[in-house]
């Protein structure tokens, strides 16, 4: 790649619109204001992340396992899967403090993610390695360990310096960054973690906005769009994919956000307390119960639901083949 001009990649007529339209939803959730006023929200979303991020991973710990570990307590799982949880939620904590075009930021975000799980941690690799996706395929090999240092240099340098938008720019970041494959191990991890930064510089709405849950949830997308953007030997594709994704992310938490009944804090505690009082009686509460309780709506019952988890006060378990809620054990 060469640093005065443009990794390879085409801006089609879809790539534009998904920009356009992508720029108009920000708008439209920057303008309703939860994202940034509601700490319990933006701590939903950033679990939810953290989450999306580590199971392309193969982390096998489920979401309320994310969250009891983040709430500080005792999970039964590979130690390995609950320090990755722990590292990454460090790091996406301080991301703010990051800046996204230095060598030096971008290796010490490697460092914070795999402490403790791999030897070189927070060094490029110096080995030669082989890409392969979760069949055991070899989809490329990475660039050559001599050459990793200045291919990464030049990837930053033309990220800072082009004119193109954000939303571009930050989707070829993401597919030349997995090509050279810097790290030893965690290449995908701080990848995505340095799309969300890159992105959450252009507007900070998308430092809580769960992304790579997405992603997640449309994995096998995901690496059908890498494989089919190295066959073509351009991103274009790559980018169409992760446009989508991101405009997906945006409408999700838009969705979220009409859901949300506009309510003062004395609202809330009024609600809570109706819970409470049941709790002290009962030993589960269900979706069914918040809703005749409360009188709101299904989606809005299971809102206030994972709220109140994310915040410690309730936790999930399985009873037969539905959830349901009791009181969090007290610390």
């Amino acid at each position: 790649m060469n640093k005065h001009k443009n990794p390879p990649f085409e801006i089609t007529t879809e790539i534009l619109s998904d920009v356009a339209g992508i720029a108009e939803l920000v708008g439209r959730i920057s303008g309703k204001g939860h994202l940034s006023a509601s700490p319990t929200l933006r701590r939903s979303n950033r679990i939810r992340t953290i989450h999306g991020s580590l199971a392309i991973e193969q982390n096998t710990l489920t979401i309320e396992q994310v969250t009891a570990v983040l709430n500080g307590k005792q999970v039964i799982a590979p130690p390995k899967d609950i320090a990755e949880v722990k590292n990454a939620y460090e790091i996406y904590e301080h991301m703010d403090e990051l800046d996204p075009y230095s060598v030096d930021a971008l290796l010490s975000a490697h460092g914070v993610m795999m402490r403790g799980l791999v030897n070189e941690a927070g060094v490029f690799r110096s080995r030669p390695v082989g890409v392969v996706d979760n069949d055991g395929r070899i989809l490329h090999f990475g660039t050559l360990p001599d050459y990793v240092p200045g291919l990464v240099d030049e990837l930053l340098e033309w990220t800072r310096e082009s004119e193109l938008p954000m939303l571009i720019k930050s989707c070829v970041f993401h597919y030349e960054f997995e090509l050279i494959h810097p790290f030893a191990d965690g290449n995908g991890r701080v990848g995505r973690l340095w799309h969300t930064l890159l992105l959450s510089k252009w507007n900070p709405i998308f430092a809580w906005l769960p992304v790579e849950s997405i992603i997640h949830d449309r994995q096998q997308e995901y690496y059908d769009a890498i494989n089919a953007s190295n066959e073509e030997g351009a991103s274009t594709k790559f980018i169409v994919f992760m446009l989508s994704a991101i405009k997906s992310s945006i409408m999700e938490a838009l969705n979220m956000s009409d859901e949300m009944i506009d309510e003062s804090t004395s609202q809330s505690e009024n609600r809570w307390d109706v819970v409470r009082t049941y709790m002290q009686k009962n030993v589960s509460i269900r979706n069914s119960d918040i809703c005749r309780m409360l009188g709101v709506s299904s989606a809005t019952a299971n809102r206030l639901l994972r709220l109140w988890t994310d915040e410690g006060k309730l936790e999930r378990y399985r009873d037969g083949r539905t959830w349901a809620y009791r009181l969090a054990e007290k610390r």
